[in-house]
């Protein structure tokens, strides 16, 4: 855009005497809200692309699905940046795909792309691009990949009926030989736990196979369409499902779409960069199978433990439930108050629908915003709360108004302390710039200019203890930390933070780093010299580490590895668990934990899998990879299944029951709503599991559906996760009693709500 090379001093600004990377203004691409940054391509573009591949496969030589490899000694080579270049973690029949989209055939690139990656609407262009960095082209750009991959699912998506041709090469695709159709119920049931690319991956595959799969995931899941998902398990009714003929009527606008729950770090963790509307179909191919259900709401650990699927009638667990536990950075003051993780602040933004205007959902973010970390989950939260800090003073501008207008300023702001006020101040004189750059901007029919207002308030810097060539972001996806610097963020290198200042209230005033610095053999050391940076808000983006929280809370239920951070896995032979470590060796990945009992085993995926942690198709592949080995823990039974009529019609009739027991366990429905005083609310919920397994101290999450939400004046009256304290049990009958300490809106949406909802 600016017609000429970009000189080093446009690309950096000095302040308080820090050196931060930015683009040039004339780079910089406006971004407004929360809708779909990255539309992908259009169909020159991927043909253009497709053709530009060589089709290497013909030769054996298809790096982009099998990783390069070094001709002398048969390992996969590195990147100059020492990534592995393993190639597609699915091993995805890439270079075949391309040949057919190249000709012209857009639904048998989709079928072969999906031979080996059928739930391929959740990968793709923006979600993973190790194919391209193992591309056979090396010395030039690579061939882009994903991006054709996208573009072959949506020219079929959007053709009459498309939404059900991927639908059925999810159950029927001729291409895949070991199983090119679905199985019917086989009378084994698997508990799988975590509904994210591996939980729902390894469904998939599972309910091919005829297994009964029952996925349970601790947020809350809200419903499809009863026309689009049928119900095709007979608990209440059998309602075939009314055929997709247009993909538009499963999409909407992102920055309007209903949070659905399902997808796990799909859904809260990737930003608007991706089109979440791609998740609703692998939900939809779950629930159309007869022998899935899926619960949520329901924690393993809490709600649901181990004994009790035995119990149940679950003949194997497994566990995908992702990576939970943030990294703690070592500073001083580290829970003042300003301080986040930024996996909570993702989810609190995504799953609560903070960034909607019509929500109510309570995220509070003050300016100048400080990031620390150097992976994807750090910019991701360095643009989205860029984006979000002018829709969040807008939001506050516009109500507080309308409020004052209709009540006064006094009856409003009567409750609130000197901090409050000083806070709201703040937020109204920043809404009211918004509002008026809006005016401004659509008077001269552009896109309004936000990110020069946020940059004068004190903007959002990512800062990361090494270089931008060390940090993880963009060593595996540069085109991740491009996009961001565009949106108007600032990088800042070499710096390590040690202590955060606070104001008067205990509240983040600034953060205090030491700059970082890399000796002559490459290694980092601390130089004691210490900078000061301002901060309303600090993000700590450090990593995360594999959910292990079950072993914790009921130690020696499963043996950890040597540090402590996953899963033993390895093999079962005869009631015997042999470890294999790191999950892989000569014999290839193995996935069984090292619980078993009574010949019940635990088999665990993704991110709780030293080989398959790291990233969503990684996370994938290890569910593609692991289902063959809780098929063969059942070998024995397969093999003498009477696949008679009668027998089957009985096994579906068990398959009921089971359903049956599960609803009547998991489902809560409010029995009685008291309203004990001006600001105390009781909530009574019949839920016989939660009731039974309540312990003094447990705090409940409480929220009502969005899709069923009622709207009023523009505003979705949907509950974000509201904590109740546990006040009263009765086992017996199956009732919970919580209590609602809260004055105002919350209190009173708790009050309306109806018994049997």
């Amino acid at each position: 855009p600016l017609g000429r090379r970009v000189t080093a001093s446009e690309q950096t600004e000095v302040v308080d005497g820090v050196t931060r990377m930015r683009l040039p203004r004339p780079l910089l691409r406006r971004r407004e809200g929360f809708a779909l940054t990255d539309t992908g391509c259009d169909l020159v573009q991927a043909l253009d692309q497709s053709n530009y591949c060589i089709w290497c496969h013909n030769q054996g030589k298809d790096s982009c699905s099998r990783g390069l490899k070094d001709r002398k000694t048969g390992a996969f080579q590195k990147s100059p940046f020492g990534v592995t270049l393993a190639g597609c973690p699915l091993e995805e029949k890439i270079s075949e795909m391309n040949l057919l989209k190249s000709e012209g055939f857009s639904i048998g690139a989709l079928a072969m792309a999906a031979v080996d990656n059928p739930l391929l609407a959740a990968t793709g262009h923006r979600i993973c691009n190790d194919c391209m960095k193992a591309c056979i082209y090396q010395k030039q750009e690579p061939v882009n990949i994903p991006l054709i991959e996208t573009k072959s699912l949506t020219d079929t998506l959007d053709m009459p009926y498309g939404p059900e041709m991927w639908l059925l090469y999810t159950r029927w695709n001729p291409l895949r030989e070991l199983r090119p159709y679905a199985l019917p119920y086989n009378g084994i049931n698997v508990a799988v736990v975590g509904m994210g690319p591996a939980g729902y991956t390894l469904s998939h595959y599972l309910a091919n196979e005829g297994f009964g799969v029952v996925g349970v995931d601790g947020l809350k899941v809200e419903p499809l369409r009863r026309a689009d998902a049928g119900r095709l398990q007979p608990v209440e009714e059998v309602v075939p499902p009314i055929p997709v003929e247009s993909y538009r009527t499963l999409k909407s606008e992102l920055d309007e779409r209903v949070l659905l729950g399902f997808g796990g770090v799909s859904e809260y963790g990737i930003t608007v960069r991706w089109d979440k509307n791609f998740l609703t179909l692998p939900y939809l191919s779950l629930l159309r199978r007869a022998n899935f259900e899926l619960f949520g709401g329901v924690r393993f650990g809490g709600t649901f433990d181990l004994e009790s699927a035995w119990q149940l009638g679950f003949h194997h667990v497994a566990i995908a439930s992702g990576a939970g536990k943030p990294t703690i950075v070592d500073m001083k003051n580290n829970l003042a108050r300003g301080i986040r993780k930024a996996s909570d602040f993702l989810m609190a933004l995504q799953l609560t629908g903070a960034f909607k205007k019509t929500s109510m959902a309570n995220l509070q973010l003050r300016l100048p915003v400080v990031v620390i970390g150097g992976g994807l989950t750090g910019v991701d939260t360095a643009t989205e709360s860029l984006a979000y800090y002018p829709l969040q003073v807008e939001k506050m501008a516009q109500r507080h108004d309308t409020l004052v207008a209709r009540y006064g300023k006094e009856a409003i702001e009567r409750f609130f302390g000197e901090e409050e006020r000083e806070h709201l101040a703040e937020f109204l004189e920043h809404g009211r710039a918004v509002l008026a750059e809006r005016r401004r901007a659509e008077a001269a029919g552009e896109t309004p200019d936000f990110q020069t207002l946020v940059k004068r308030w004190g903007g959002v810097r990512l800062v990361y203890r090494k270089g931008m060539e060390d940090a993880p972001a963009y060593r595996l996806n540069h085109e991740e930390v491009a996009k961001a610097l565009e949106e108007g963020i600032v990088f800042v290198e070499n710096m390590s933070p040690t202590e955060v200042k606070t104001d008067r209230h205990g509240a983040v005033r600034a953060i205090v780093f030491e700059r970082q610095k890399k000796d002559a053999d490459g290694k980092w050391h601390a130089s004691g010299e210490f900078v000061e940076m301002k901060a309303g808000t600090v993000l700590v983006a450090a990593g995360t580490a594999p959910n292990v929280t079950y072993e914790r809370e009921r130690p020696g239920t499963f043996a950890l590895d040597k540090r402590g951070s996953y899963f033993q896995v390895g093999r079962v032979a005869d009631g015997a668990f042999t470890q294999v470590e790191r999950g892989r060796d000569a014999q290839g990945a193995a996935f069984l934990a090292s619980h078993v009992k009574g010949g019940r085993t635990v088999s665990v995926y993704g991110d709780n899998h030293p080989a398959y942690a790291g990233n969503v198709v990684k996370a994938m592949a290890s569910a593609r990879d692991g289902y063959h080995s809780v098929v063969a823990q059942f070998a024995g039974p397969l093999a003498t299944l009477d696949r008679s009529a009668a027998a089957q019609t009985a096994r579906d009739g068990e398959w009921r029951s089971l359903l049956g027991r599960l609803h009547a366990e998991f489902d809560a429905k409010v029995v009685a709503v008291n309203r004990l005083t001006p600001t105390i609310t009781e909530v009574v919920v019949h839920a016989p599991a939660q009731a039974r397994n309540f312990e003094p101290g447990q705090f409940y999450r409480l929220q009502n559906f969005e899709t069923t939400a009622p709207v009023v004046a523009g505003t979705a009256l949907a509950l974000e996760g509201i904590a109740l304290t546990g006040a009263w049990t009765d086992p017996a009958k199956g009732l919970l009693s919580m209590i609602v300490l809260e004055m105002g809106a919350t209190s009173r949406m708790c009050a309306m709500l109806k018994p049997g909802e």
